[in-house]
């Protein structure tokens, strides 16, 4: 059986159709794997299920791309070209996610191209790194009930113009404890600013009053708050 599979993933000028369903299938599997990896390193409530989706059609894209390619620079250059066309607005929320689609580029990359050793050596490398640094769960300080301090995450899109310190900071003082700032950037061709926090729910309905205080105030355009699960729930 594995004598069959190398023979199939072997490099060739002109792979069988075989060749290439083995391949593919090949890509569909490691990139599952890919998905195994990414939702046990990470924490529950930041794992997307459409993006588990985009990672596994991403190995088998890529893994057709890369029998497209073949040994063709010219045809290369075309595909670059082709896609270079395609735009994707959807901001990648975690710098660690980013990294995930690479491991899926290239997982797919070495599938397409019959290098199944570098795929196999490469994701036990990266799910073994990956579980030494997935984040801790977070845990309501011990000092305070566990029923009325709950962790959170919030995200912020306010007007550029808009002073973020001084309209935003003091509402969240009231009503999120520990707070700190994950990410911030531009959005919209720079006409907004997008803001993640992490950080406490002061109390179990807090999260209704800070979204509705946020929605009136001038200047914001959009408030997401999620609850983060704790070890408890």
């Amino acid at each position: 059986m594995l004598e069959f599979l190398q023979t199939q993933l072997e490099t060739g000028p002109l792979p069988t159709p075989l060749a290439i369903g083995v391949r593919l299938v090949a890509a569909m599997v490691l990139g599952g794997i890919v998905v195994f990896v990414y939702s046990r390193t990470r924490a529950p409530e930041d794992v997307v299920g459409s993006f588990k989706t985009t990672l596994v059609l991403l190995a088998i894209l890529i893994a057709m791309v890369t029998q497209v390619i073949g040994d063709n620079v010219a045809r290369a250059f075309s595909l670059v070209g082709a896609l270079s066309i395609v735009r994707f607005r959807t901001v990648v929320r975690d710098t660690q996610d980013t990294a995930y689609v690479i491991f899926a580029v290239v997982v797919g990359m070495a599938a397409g191209a019959g290098d199944p050793w570098v795929a196999g050596i490469g994701i036990v490398v990266v799910a073994f790194a990956a579980y030494l640094m997935r984040p801790p769960v977070l845990i309501p300080p011990p000092e305070q009930p566990a029923g009325l301090i709950r962790p959170c995450s919030l995200k912020l899109r306010v007007r550029s113009s808009q002073d973020v310190n001084g309209i935003v900071v003091p509402v969240l003082d009231q009503y999120i404890e520990g707070r700190r700032l994950k990410s911030m950037g531009t959005v919209s061709d720079g006409s907004a600013i997008e803001i993640s926090y992490e950080g406490h729910l002061t109390a179990d309905d807090a999260a209704e009053a800070l979204v509705h205080v946020l929605n009136e105030m001038d200047g914001v355009e959009s408030v997401q708050l999620q609850r983060r699960k704790t070890k408890g729930d």
